[in-house]
């Protein structure tokens, strides 16, 4: 039986870089907050520019100052709202039928060949809802987590955890995008485009009266600072709403969009795709009522979602994850909701920092150097 000291060696690294990293965890965890303390030390800046400056300093009509600061709350709490849901919604702990027992994986690490760890792997999935395969066609298995990936799983080094149908990890709210908050993100997304937008038109009159010199006063410099700012993020968060307005239609994360998920039966970009109108509910809900709420309204649980026709016919099956319901037509059946859909609370990519850890995709075991963690 061949022996591999990896393993060992690389539980000894990790605990050693554990011990390093925990002198500074107070130090990392701040500075993961600093995009987010940016952005809301922005918004709260936005706040006073528009609401006293222009609103009650610089708007004549009171009709005209009325209805501005009308519009302008509705879209500053649907995005604080939408903001707060994407940054604190806990993660979706993947079912612990996915976790591969300790007595499986000492069979993994005494394992004499790569083919033999595969086997093991592929009789310990067997029952398990699982239609995504590796490049290489086997069962995707993450080593850090010892656990089977569910579809559209994966790895995020950040949050050092497999995330269910992960899209990225976003350092602006500080949280991986993924099955439990990407409803929230788009939302949150659309309100701040909504928001920039409504100050942009609405601001341009002044913009241009202060560039004729016809306002005064140190709140001009306000207005100007304002207009740009709220110019530049509406451009910038223009292109990237629209893109992931394109992914929710044809139902495709941020990661699938880079790598196409993998199926039995060989590489499909569109093998989630239910067509557009069921893509959208499937992140959005079936209550048109609640499309627009930052509150919890997708279809399924995270872990199984339907595939296209010619993947189907294997033995992973909804039955496996418990009962279901009809959600919409089309002979489409999504499980339960595992987050509360009544809670109504208002309180660019390196693969380093969010990307799936490909490497990981691949039980690499068998003569590596990475080991098992």
């Amino acid at each position: 039986m061949m022996y591999n000291p990896a393993p060992m060696y690389i539980c000894n690294t990790v605990n050693r870089m554990g011990k390093q990293n925990g002198s500074c965890w107070w130090f990392v965890k701040a500075v993961k907050w600093i995009p987010v303390i940016f952005i809301l030390t922005v918004v709260m800046w936005s706040y006073y520019a528009y609401v006293v400056q222009l609103c009650f300093y610089t708007v004549d009509n009171y009709v005209q100052k009325a209805f501005y600061l009308f519009i302008y709350h509705i879209l500053f709490l649907l995005f604080l709202w939408s903001y707060w849901q994407t940054i604190f919604t806990d993660l979706i702990e993947i079912p612990d039928k996915f976790k591969i027992p300790d007595v499986e994986m000492g069979k993994v690490q005494q394992a004499e060949t790569e083919e033999a760890q595969r086997q093991i792997l592929e009789r310990f999935a067997q029952d398990l809802p699982v239609t995504n395969r590796t490049m290489k066609g086997v069962i995707r298995f993450c080593e850090k987590c010892q656990l089977i990936k569910p579809d559209r799983a994966h790895h995020c080094s950040v949050c050092n955890t497999c995330i269910l149908k992960m899209d990225h990890h976003c350092p602006w709210v500080n949280n991986c995008v993924g099955f439990h908050n990407y409803k929230f993100f788009m939302l949150f997304m659309a309100y701040a485009l909504l928001y920039c937008i409504f100050i942009t038109v609405t601001s341009l009159q002044y913009f241009i009266r202060f560039w004729k010199g016809e306002l005064d006063g140190v709140g001009r410099f306000h207005l100007l600072f304002l207009f740009f700012v709220a110019l530049i993020f509406a451009i910038s968060l223009n292109s990237l709403f629209l893109y992931h307005c394109y992914l929710v239609l044809h139902n495709r994360s941020t990661l699938e969009a880079f790598t196409p998920p993998m199926f039995s039966t060989g590489k499909d970009k569109d093998g989630f795709s239910l067509g557009k109108y069921n893509n959208f509910q499937e992140v959005f809900g079936d209550n048109p009522k609640l499309w627009f709420l930052p509150v919890f309204t997708s279809l399924g649980n995270g872990v199984t979602f339907p595939v296209r026709a010619q993947h189907q016919g294997t033995p992973n099956t909804y039955d496996s994850m418990g009962s279901t319901r009809n959600s919409f037509g089309d002979g489409v059946n999504f499980p339960e909701r595992l987050c509360n859909e009544d809670t109504h609370t208002l309180l660019g990519p390196t693969t380093q920092q969010w990307g799936d850890e490909t490497e990981l995709d691949s039980p690499p075991l068998y003569g590596s150097q990475s080991g098992i963690v």
